[in-house]
């Protein structure tokens, strides 16, 4: 059978991994300014902002159209059952003035 236990050379026993620089890998391009913005991309990425931006003020506005909407046909409704009520409070007051 094959030994489990891993075979180390000599001169393997002192090699170290190198060290890394954090620093670049975090921030690459930032120590020597070569990261470079592609300027095509930064259009489109602007110009679909723009967009979302335009399309959520234009859904605001529609929800503050079917908003007002909403009120001037509850208002109408609730008036008219109030002239409803107050007809019906006449009609019955007629008849017990007429009895």
């Amino acid at each position: 059978m094959s030994n489990p236990e891993p075979v180390i050379s000599e001169g393997a026993a002192d090699a170290k991994f190198p060290e890394a620089d954090v620093e670049a890998e975090l921030h690459p391009g930032s120590a020597d300014g070569s990261l470079q913005e592609d300027s095509v991309s930064a259009q489109l990425t602007t110009s679909k902002e723009i967009k979302e931006q335009a399309e959520v003020e234009e859904k605001k506005e529609e929800g503050k159209k079917e908003d007002a909407i909403h009120k001037v046909t509850s208002t109408v409704i609730i008036s008219g059952v109030i002239v409803a009520v107050i007809g019906a409070i006449f009609a019955v007051a007629k008849k017990l003035r007429e009895n």
